[in-house]
């Protein structure tokens, strides 16, 4: 009973092995494959970037090949600590994506994350590629290095005359005109009788 089941699975293991070999061996060309990684110019080694404001992000568009100017891309925040390879990439909060990877540039607000001087930006096409390291900082100041558009008005002064009279005897170092300052919101005009 044994040596005929053994006889049986032969035979299925037979017809299997000459039914592959019986057919045709069909050879194709090779398909080539397009990887396009778009070379970011912008943000640059050292540039800061504060949270809250508008950057844009820039690539070089001169190479890419014709089968890949339909794709669209993705950009990622990432970081790359010191020793590491792994990119600490933000997968679930995209910077951008779906713009026109021929576009050569797109806007993006920089999230609400830890200050550090090791945030990289990985543009995808159908390949990631990373920016050098930049820093997002909490700061909006102006001055910081990179594209924020983040200022501080300058307040206008105004002065207010005042006569010796109304400057009280326990300050007898108070010149007669004393400066106010107001916020541009505020409008200010002031007479004191003498």
């Amino acid at each position: 009973m044994f040596a005929s089941k053994l006889a049986a699975a032969f035979v299925v293991f037979a017809a299997a092995v000459s039914a592959v070999s019986a057919a045709p061996t069909v050879f194709t060309e090779p398909k080539t494959e397009i990887v396009y990684r778009p070379h970011i110019t912008s943000p640059k080694a050292g540039d800061v970037w504060p949270v809250g404001t508008t950057q844009t992000v820039t690539w070089d568009t001169s190479d890419i090949p014709d089968d890949a100017k339909n794709q669209t891309g993705l950009i990622l925040l990432g970081y790359l600590e010191d020793g590491d390879t792994d990119e600490h990439l933000g997968v679930d909060h995209p910077l951008a994506s779906n713009f026109p990877i021929t576009a050569g540039s797109v806007e993006v607000t920089v999230p609400d994350v830890k200050p550090r001087d090791d945030y990289v930006a990985i543009l995808f096409g159908d390949s990631g590629n990373a920016s050098p390291k930049f820093t997002i900082t909490n700061s909006s100041l102006p001055g910081l290095s990179g594209s924020a558009s983040a200022s501080v008005p300058s307040l206008p002064s105004i002065t207010v005359p005042v006569s010796s009279a109304s400057v009280p005897s326990i300050l007898p170092s108070v010149s007669p005109s004393v400066p106010v300052v107001s916020s541009p919101s505020v409008s200010a005009s002031a007479a004191v009788a003498a």
